[in-house]
């Protein structure tokens, strides 16, 4: 999996070499799995910016409609992540999480019907809310199964399956669009998003017949195994927070969590739905061609994600790290501002974009585990999502909004994401003492 499991870490950490082996073991008997169906998850959010033209085409749908469109996929996903998660935590990882998988796939899959404007609003609410807990469900999940020390690179190559989900989709999503277009007389974008959702079908069944729950379900770990692991993940839980949602709510820097993640969303929505439009407003046309420069910002991220996955681990500092990428992210959506029409230095600024955007949430996503455990991590991660997820409504609406009424999506995508992205660096310079004083737990 990665060999820097087995790198050593400090004495702060913990780690031995034999506790180093064991979780080597589990990464790659569960990690290529989960990181396939978060790609797929991920490019089932994304698609949406690839069909974007031709679906407003044949919909005749306007910016502010496109917009309310993408967002609605995040109104459904915040009314039921929280009790989403919360089910998972009741019935298990493996069931809830192969549910999760095989829903959302059959609504995905059911885009490729939509003939009018409200079935296309009313798939992505669903599409939403099928996927509900996903995310947080599989980060839950995988505090379960790794100890802290090695939770930012396991974190990291999660969000890797992100990136690649960008830097494979995009270049994949242009081909179908521009080479599937009326085969067995379906339009491009249908077969988009079939090719997104049948997939997530098979591999719902496939973590639910693969997947354990827990470390002491897992018969292909010796006993001894399971004991050493077990131990030392429940040794590092037992002194972190509260073991209830409503006790995570009160930790101190909890919510400010929250408010962070929901800044760094609005500037990674603005990515994700509108850097194929950047790209073509710049003067690229040909679909296949805009597909592949929209994979740079993503290749850029994977490259950080790796980089700081590592780096952070070894320093123990994940805070620090959050704050120079969002910074370095919105150094990149100044400098597309400034460059819109330019297409190689615009490329250049989507790469510094990606760089920091992209890599910033795998590093976020270290800290929480540190406030909470138990049901207030199933609970508390789900709802600090749901914030974030309220990005992807106010991001797409708002800058769909301004494109109808100005005719340009450049002063508004670029001036939020980049004042988010600062206010997300300032609040977490400003989280509490409590969750520093943990960072090298």
């Amino acid at each position: 999996m990665d060999k820097t499991l087995n790198a050593p870490l400090g004495a702060a950490t913990g780690t031995t070499p034999e506790l180093a082996r064991i979780v080597n073991k589990v990464a790659w008997r569960i990690m290529p799995l989960i990181m396939i169906c978060y790609l797929f998850a991920f490019f089932d959010r994304i698609n949406i910016s690839f069909a974007k033209f031709a679906l407003q085409s044949s919909l005749s749908l306007s910016d502010t409609a496109y917009g309310l469109g993408a967002g609605l996929f995040s109104v459904g996903y915040v009314l039921f992540e929280v009790p989403s998660n919360m089910m998972l935590y009741k019935v298990g990882a493996r069931r809830w999480i192969a549910r999760i998988m095989v829903s959302w796939g059959i609504a995905t899959a059911l885009m490729a019907l939509v003939q009018t404007e409200w079935q296309f609003y009313t798939l992505r609410f669903l599409i939403g809310a099928m996927e509900a807990g996903f995310a947080p469900g599989v980060l839950y999940f995988l505090t379960l199964w790794f100890p802290t020390a090695y939770r930012g690179r396991i974190t990291s190559m999660l969000f890797l399956a992100s990136a690649f989900s960008g830097l494979v989709g995009a270049p994949a999503a242009g081909l179908v669009l521009g080479h599937m277009d009326g085969a067995l007389g379906m339009a491009g974008w249908h077969w988009l998003f079939l090719v997104g959702g049948l997939p997530c079908i098979l591999l719902g069944a496939v973590v639910y017949l693969t997947l354990k729950d827990k470390v002491e379900d897992a018969g292909w770990l010796a006993p001894q195994e399971r004991s050493l692991l077990a131990a030392r993940i429940a040794e590092q839980n037992r002194h972190i927070g509260s073991h209830s949602l409503f006790g995570a709510l009160k930790t101190p820097g909890f919510l400010t969590l929250g408010l962070v993640y929901f800044l760094i969303q609005v500037s990674s929505y603005g990515l994700n739905f509108w850097a194929p439009h950047m790209i073509r407003a710049a003067g690229t046309t040909n679909p296949s061609m805009i597909g592949l420069l929209t994979a740079v910002p993503y290749l850029c991220g994977a490259i950080a994600m790796v980089a700081v996955g590592r780096l952070s681990d070894a320093s123990g500092e994940r805070r620090k790290f959050v704050i120079g990428l969002v910074v370095l992210g919105a150094v990149g959506f100044c400098c597309a501002g400034l460059f819109d029409h330019q297409p190689a230095l615009l490329l250049a600024a989507l790469a510094v974009m990606g760089a920091g955007v992209v890599a910033s949430i795998p590093a976020f996503w270290a800290l929480p585990p540190k406030l909470v455990t138990g049901a207030g991590a199933a609970g508390g991660i789900a709802l600090i999502n749901t914030l974030g997820q309220l990005g992807g409504i106010v991001s797409p609406v708002m800058v769909g909004r301004i494109k109808d009424v100005t005719g340009s999506t450049t002063p508004a995508l670029y001036a939020i994401a980049a004042l988010s992205l600062v206010c997300a660096a300032v609040l977490a310079f400003g989280l509490p003492q409590q969750l520093r004083q943990r960072e090298q737990a």
